[in-house]
């Protein structure tokens, strides 16, 4: 009895999944669908931010975009046309592609601790958009950044001797400076002057990439691309907008 009740039930399965011994799966409905050069030229930078702003809510929503990533990297492999280039930084916790739901070939990203805009990085991004066609440059910080709050807290951190860690505390430092007020103590546990401290680092990349870089201003005035900044809340998972 117990068999044929198992029989039963193995075949019912077959009948409504076509999955049983031999079968082939069901083929997969996630989108496999990549941008091609013609897409890419198409899209204005305005339409990117809107996608990019569009792909963000649906994350933090909890309903991101069903995608097939191995077509994606099969139909990626012989070109690529991203559409925008985001500068983050190293944490962990902000996955740029997945935070803005954006498939394999839609991003260039460049992350490095406090997303600082060096000149190797300035450099990547003048490839990004001159060269390979990207129309919006996203300058992306997050809550809480571990490396703004160490640059706050500089000289504890630099009691640690690691020389490359001090010469980027250096670079956050004028972040820092701007954000504090009078009567402000230089403390991470201060938690409006990590909040400002991060935001004047995303203003203060943006100036500086575009000090460095007059091609990318030149492009910018031109309209052919946007430079925009935003913050990451590492606890809701959207970004705000600057």
């Amino acid at each position: 009895m117990i068999r044929m009740v198992s029989a039963i039930v193995g075949f019912s399965l077959v009948l409504l999944t076509g999955c049983g011994p031999g079968a082939q799966a069901p083929p997969s409905t996630a989108s496999g669908d990549i941008n091609t050069k013609e897409e890419q030229q198409a899209l204005t930078p305005d339409a990117i931010i809107d996608d990019l702003r569009a792909g963000n809510e649906r994350f933090a929503a909890g309903s991101p975009t069903d995608r097939d990533y191995l077509a994606q990297v099969k139909a990626t492999a012989s070109g690529q046309y991203p559409k925008a280039v985001v500068l983050s930084c190293l944490d962990s916790r902000v996955p740029v592609e997945i935070v803005l739901d954006q498939g394999i070939g839609d991003l260039f990203v460049g992350r490095v601790a406090g997303n600082i805009g060096d000149d190797a990085m300035i450099g990547s991004i003048e490839f990004a958009t001159a060269v390979a066609g990207a129309k919006v440059l996203l300058v992306l910080g997050h809550s809480d950044c571990g490396a703004v709050k160490g640059s706050i807290d500089r000289e504890a951190v630099k009691a640690l001797g690691l020389e490359n860690l001090n010469y980027l505390l250096d670079d956050l430092n004028p972040a820092v400076e701007a954000a504090l007020q009078p009567g402000n103590e230089r403390t991470s546990a201060d938690k409006d002057v990590v909040s400002g401290a991060i935001r004047e680092n995303v203003r203060l990349t943006i100036e500086r990439i575009r000090h460095k870089s007059p091609d990318l201003v030149a492009m910018e005035q031109a309209g052919k691309i946007k430079i925009v900044g935003g913050i990451y809340d590492l606890a809701t998972g959207k970004i705000t907008w600057m």
